[in-house]
């Protein structure tokens, strides 16, 4: 049993979003805290993210919120009842930045940037006694305690608790590089395979079309494709034609479910609507209208607005007699068929799946291994873009700090 007088000693390994709320409710809790991170510096991938406007959480309704977390909703659902969308507002807003709500219902800070967020959380933890080790770089156990390589060697960390928030695959060059796997499995810990999240995808483009409308983007267009559940879906947004293959919001949003067909089925089709604010009838009667002299792809942007890289799609994916019928020309243009062949690599993902099993903790903790909890995109979970993988992180970073707070108190209380 440890002694009242003495210090509860954490460390927590991985300095982003879920390590650094770990450490602010360890602090807050009266533990000792320090904080170890592979990098010159820490919330490196939190502040990459934050570049394009720092998206922190999503202000839909909470009945619609929790289920875009799919498979995971239910194992999350008391993480995010303890820590949610509005309690990480009033958390932004405690450390003195304000937030509005975007037009798409995601939560930005008034500037827009990650920065001053993160300033001002490091300054505040800081401020709470939590000790920084930068550049400090977990390699496992030895002899049970963790061992972790430094600019001046290894070292061994004593402490009583342990609270690993080392990231998904994604990224590598900011950290989170997936190197934990092999320790934690080592270990007993059951752990799900790291494959891309929120990713695009490879397809098998003609040299002609990729160099010719490599980078476009591709505005207004729906996507149609196959739910896990095997129900028909549609979506419609943009994304952006690649060198080799499609990349953008739309894609990022589907690709759990056609990232899953590709694994169980070695590819897998999608169907664009290239016109989704017309009716299947209007762009029938168009296509059928007489051209006179003119192209047909001059017909088709006269009639329709087809051009660029709408036009080079048709051509790309329609075989010469089925884009010189009109009837069959009409339906491509509402369901043109694509195939998409691999995800991309990991490190390119904007996020990761899988990871240490749900099955494999008790709370946070590894059952494998008591006293170490884990946090963020370590465990089995995925979540689209739009301030949910944050929230997430933030939330289940939390947990492991008071899971780890009330497995010192058992301990600590006399039998």
């Amino acid at each position: 049993m440890q002694s009242s007088l003495t210090p509860f000693r954490v460390a927590v390994i991985g300095g982003g979003p879920a390590g650094l709320m770990a450490a602010q409710t360890l602090a807050q809790g009266g533990a000792q805290v320090d904080v170890y991170d592979a990098m010159a510096s820490v919330g490196r991938k939190f502040l990459l993210a934050g570049r394009g406007g720092m998206n922190i959480t999503h202000a839909e309704p909470y009945a619609e919120f929790v289920p875009r977390y799919a498979a995971a909703a239910a194992a999350l659902r008391p993480m995010l009842d303890a820590f949610g969308p509005q309690d990480v507002r009033d958390w932004v807003h405690g450390l003195g930045v304000e937030t509005f709500v975007g037009t798409s219902s995601r939560v930005f800070p008034t500037d827009m940037k990650a920065a001053p967020l993160l300033r001002a959380w490091l300054h505040r933890l800081r401020e709470g006694g939590v000790r920084f080790h930068m550049r400090h770089r977990w390699l496992g156990w030895r002899d049970g305690v963790p061992l972790l390589q430094t600019p001046d060697g290894e070292v061994s960390v004593h402490a009583d608790a342990v609270v690993l928030a080392l990231g998904g695959a994604s990224w590598a060059r900011l950290g989170s590089d997936g190197a934990w796997v092999p320790l934690l499995t080592a270990r007993g810990v059951d752990v799900a395979p790291l494959v891309p999240a929120n990713c695009g995808f490879d397809v098998d483009w003609s040299e002609h079309f990729s160099s010719r409308f490599a980078g476009e983007p591709l505005t207004t267009v729906a996507v149609i494709s196959t739910g896990a559940d095997g129900k028909q879906f549609r979506k419609q947004g943009q994304f952006v034609v690649t060198a080799g293959g499609v990349e953008g919001s739309l894609i990022y949003a589907l690709s759990a479910a056609l990232r899953d067909q590709i694994a169980a089925d070695g590819g897998t089709t999608i169907y664009l609507d290239l016109l989704p604010d017309l009716s299947a009838q209007r762009v029938s009667d168009e296509v059928s209208r007489p051209r006179g002299a003119r192209s047909l792809a001059s017909h088709l942007q006269s009639r329709l607005g087809v051009k660029g890289v709408k036009s080079g799609l048709l051509r790309e994916c329609l075989g010469k007699e089925e884009y010189g019928d009109p009837d069959r020309l009409a339906r491509a243009i509402k369901m043109l068929p694509v195939r998409l062949v691999r995800p991309r690599p990991i490190d390119e993902a904007i996020s990761s799946a899988g990871g240490v099993r749900w099955d494999a903790l008790e709370g946070t903790m590894l059952k494998a291994a008591p006293g170490v909890f884990v946090a963020g995109e370590m465990i089995d979970w995925e979540a689209p873009t739009g301030g949910y993988l944050l929230t997430a992180c933030l939330a289940s970073g939390l947990a492991a700090g008071r899971d780890a707070l009330a497995w010192q108190a058992i301990r600590s209380t006399p039998s």
